[in-house]
């Protein structure tokens, strides 16, 4: 809270007033179709992380009462969200969010395992994050093969057997793409994976979480991330499931937290909150089917749009272009209309750059920064999607001109 004839700190106050409530331009409601980027916390999620701060402030390590509380209410948390994934308890790590779980299960089993082999596998269109992380490693030594996908986004199986030697210590694949939404087919992989036990399987999770609990019921997966702003929890929150048994280097160390295996402390109230948002996730109605469907059934009638999402892509994303309009600019236009969406991924969406997925898929270049990415929750309603087609052909025939 900031107090008014504070010596000059108050000021701040006003310099954030105008950033407090988030305004419609139009008086009208805000359509948020950015939910891939991330998600507004849930009200519940947020009381929780409110309630917890004011009762259980204690240190979890702490030897004294309300430290021996607030482990009490983080092991219980742990508790439910390994319920809920279909996980054993221990095999629930509590981290910083979706970039360090994948860091933290890559650079952990690179580390761990370099005595073995020296060779990763990996997808071209990964997150930043993995792809990075194996850049690092790269030059470090290690061996990095990627797997070329194909117009859908979908990896070749054939080519994955083809590429596992005895020196290949991971295999690491996104469930969902994050810019496309294109699910990989995890099962096959952790069939032909079960012939190579002494390979690590690690899974982006961050834009599956619905369907996690029937990955790890695969029983191949060994590590998984996720991220919970990405499901209406908070931000500074993610996950990484390790399968038990499996051994990782810790890239934290320090205090001994999360079973030494991660050390700082446990950011409690934001663990709380991320398991009742995973249970609202995981229990609420979802839309966004039908909210995609309709979108998708106007689009692809539109001569100058092009749909790269597939068909059968999740239920959560929709990436397609304008021809002749610039993502960014085609972003702003729907801005000016109170809805919001982003230009594939928001990780680099402030880059100039193109879609490395849309590239990695042969799309034009013409065609790829032209790209953008409408994303939904469980939240979002038709009558969104309806406004948003009303808006669309609006532009449609402002920018009929470039195309």
């Amino acid at each position: 809270m900031f107090i008014e004839n504070d010596g000059g700190r108050g000021s701040f106050k006003k310099e954030l007033a105008p950033f407090a409530v988030m305004r419609c331009r139009k008086g009208e409601i805000m359509i948020y179709f950015d939910n891939s980027a991330t998600t507004k916390i849930a009200p519940e999620a947020l009381q929780s992380y409110v309630q917890t701060s004011e009762r259980f402030w204690g240190n979890p390590s702490s030897l004294h009462r309300l430290g021996g509380q607030a482990f009490q209410v983080l092991e219980k948390a742990r508790e439910h969200i390994a319920t809920l994934l279909g996980a054993k308890t221990e095999e629930i790590y509590v981290t910083s969010g979706g970039t360090e779980s994948n860091n933290w299960a890559i650079k952990g089993t690179a580390l761990e395992k370099r005595v073995f082999g020296n060779h990763i596998i990996t997808t071209k269109i990964e997150h930043p994050s993995v792809l990075n992380t194996v850049k690092q490693l790269a030059q470090l030594g290690f061996e990095i093969s990627y797997l070329d996908v194909n117009d859908k986004g979908e990896i070749s199986l054939e080519q994955l057997e083809s590429m596992l030697k005895k020196e290949t210590i991971l295999v690491s694949v996104m469930a969902v793409n994050n810019e496309i939404g294109v699910s990989q087919n995890i099962e096959e992989i952790s069939r032909i994976l079960e012939h190579f036990p002494w390979v690590h399987f690690h899974v982006d999770a961050v834009q599956a979480l619905e369907q996690v609990p029937d990955l790890l019921a695969l029983g191949r997966i060994d590590l998984l991330s996720l991220s919970a702003h990405k499901f209406h929890g908070p931000r500074g929150v993610g996950i990484l499931y390790k399968k038990a048994g499996r051994k990782i280097q810790s890239l934290l160390t320090g205090g001994g937290q999360e079973k030494t295996e991660r050390s700082t402390t446990e950011n409690l109230p934001g663990i709380v909150a991320t398991a009742k948002a995973m249970r609202m996730y995981l229990e609420a109605p979802h839309p966004m089917k039908e909210i995609r469907d309709y979108l998708w059934n106007f689009l692809e009638k539109q001569p100058q749009i092009k749909i790269f999402s597939p068909k059968e892509g999740v239920d959560h994303i929709l990436c397609f272009a304008l021809k002749g309009v610039r993502g960014e600019v085609l972003v702003h236009a729907f801005e000016e209309e109170d809805i919001y969406i982003s230009t594939t991924s928001a990780c680099s969406s402030k880059k100039s750059d193109s879609s490395s997925t849309l590239a990695a898929m042969n799309v034009p270049d013409y065609w790829a920064t032209s790209a953008v990415r409408a994303s939904f929750s469980y939240l979002n309603t038709m009558d969104e999607a309806k406004q948003f087609v009303e808006v669309l052909e609006k532009l449609m025939k402002k920018f009929e001109f470039l195309t």
